[in-house]
């Protein structure tokens, strides 16, 4: 069952038409409950078991000890089936708890309470040979691209790329796996949820009415920007020590395909180090892993001027735990990531447009700014059917004036979103204050009626955002005018 709607026959249908076929769609989920367990997704048509033998509570994309181990061995365990693919989609709705605070909430809320089509993925991979397999997605966003007449139009483009060579040496008093990896994001190779590429599980929509919804609340990433490609190599020592180390640069000439339609596309100077380590340690239902990783990344502002570099230190601490045993199925994750962004010279020291309410400068800009990110998660699993979770984030750091986006215009001395102002501020996602700090909680249900989908939904609050509780850009809106609801359909086959 592919959920895969032209855009232009899904954005023409009535929002009461949308919701009928949403409610069609959980239907036919239902109905195929009863069928044969080889109507699987792709790796599990290869390997013959279950989602949850691979995905804790079969809750995707949050791997087991086996399903980390399928992905360290190269994607190679089974047999190589005959059509390495699958899809993925997901039927989404999105609601924002004030959209009053706007000048254009039509524009700032696009798709405000309606029924969407997401976004959709092709996967294509798994075994290739004994020793190499792969894990390629290209997907697709519906409204990807504004049109001058303010329609949107879709757009594909190369997502989460994994291509690797791995073997496994057992012996009497060692388990060995090592293995290579070609992939095009930082941490997309690594193994628990806790890593940047995969704490944040459910897709984001791109519409304007999901920009405060969990996925786009504050998460640990790295700084590397899109439009590259990397090498790493990895050891799994005993199935306790881990460890990976890596370059990325700027994607090329034979690599181009991993960014082939990503926009906008950066440019990294030279090849830039990526590491990561880990314990992890496993006993009966239980399972526990302590690690650290980093990347130091060099990114082009402008490629044409070698001046123009911004320099990344990008690190984090992160744990994760797992009880597994049917029927239940509980994790703990938690993550502390601090991030160094230092600018070119030609930009630190600056003065910006804004001025404050007596009409004198503000502050010069910052040459480096720190910012430091908690977040941490439990979620439940009932049978492999029912689930929630918990969520908290906190993310901190350096006030600068270069990053105020609201203020007060120096000819007018007011905060005024006229284009034609000396300094015009920016509603709904401006900042008066320069701090990123931002803080809010999520609480998630959710519930899978067969193991290829999930129905959930999200409550995303905000006690902080943008460095304020109230008025934080300086058109009167607090961060609980952020809260959001968002309700999805996630299907893969």
């Amino acid at each position: 069952m592919l959920l895969v709607f032209s855009n232009g026959f899904w954005l023409s249908l009535p929002n009461r038409l949308r919701l009928a076929w949403l409610l069609v769609i959980a239907c036919a989920l239902l109905a195929l409950a009863a069928q044969p367990a080889h109507a699987l997704p792709l790796f599990n048509r290869q390997t013959g078991q279950n989602c949850m033998a691979c995905h804790a509570g079969g809750q995707f994309p949050e791997l087991t000890p086996y399903g980390r181990l399928f992905k360290m061995t190269g994607y190679t365990l089974g047999a190589r089936t005959e059509v390495p693919l699958s899809a993925m989609a997901v039927v989404s709705d999105s609601s924002v708890a004030n959209t009053s605070k706007s000048l254009s909430p039509s524009t700032d809320f696009f798709k405000q309470s309606d029924v969407i089509l997401a976004t959709a993925s092709v996967f294509a991979g798994g075994k290739i040979t004994d020793n190499i397999g792969a894990f390629i997605q290209v997907t697709y966003d519906p409204y990807a691209v504004q049109n001058a007449d303010g329609s949107y139009s879709g757009h594909s483009n190369a997502d989460n790329m994994d291509v690797r060579w791995a073997d496994r040496f057992i012996g009497n008093d060692r388990d060995l796996i090592l293995g290579v990896s070609l992939n095009n994001n930082p941490s997309v190779s690594d193994p628990w949820n806790t890593s940047p590429a995969w704490m944040q599980y459910v897709p984001v929509p791109s519409p304007g009415s999901s920009q405060f919804i969990d996925g786009t609340s504050p998460y640990p990433g790295y700084s590397a920007g899109s439009n590259i490609a990397g090498l790493t190599t990895y050891a799994f020592l005993d199935q306790t020590w881990y460890g990976e180390l890596g370059l990325y640069g700027t994607a090329r000439g034979p690599l181009s395909f991993m960014t082939a339609g990503i926009q906008p596309r950066t440019f990294m100077r030279g090849l830039n180090p990526y590491w990561r380590l880990a314990w992890n340690h496993e006993w009966g239902a239980h399972n526990v892993m302590v690690g650290t990783g980093g990347m130091y990344a060099r990114v082009y502002e402008d490629p044409s001027d070698p001046s123009t570099i911004d320099r990344y230190l990008d690190w984090n601490v992160d744990s994760q735990y797992q009880y597994l045993l049917d029927p239940h199925t509980v994790t703990l994750q938690v993550v502390y990531a601090s991030n160094r962004h230092g600018y070119p010279n030609a930009q630190g020291g600056q003065q910006t447009a804004f001025v404050d309410a007596a009409g004198n400068p503000l502050p010069l800009t910052n040459y480096k700014d720190r910012s430091h990110l908690l977040r941490a998660k439990a979620s439940y699993v009932y049978q492999a059917q029912y689930g929630g979770s918990f969520s908290v984030f906190s993310l901190s750091g350096t006030s600068n004036t270069a990053n105020i986006t609201s203020g007060f215009d120096p000819g007018t001395l007011t905060i005024t979103a006229d284009p034609n102002a000396i300094a015009p501020s920016l509603p709904v996602n401006g900042s008066l204050s320069g701090n990123p700090s931002t803080r809010g909680w999520t609480l998630e249900a959710f519930w899978m009626p067969v193991q290829y989908a999930r129905i959930g939904v999200q409550y995303t609050a905000y006690s902080r955002y943008n460095g304020a509780s109230t008025n934080y850009d300086g058109f009167g809106r607090n961060a609980s005018d952020n809260n959001s609801l968002f309700v999805y359909l996630w299907a893969a086959y």
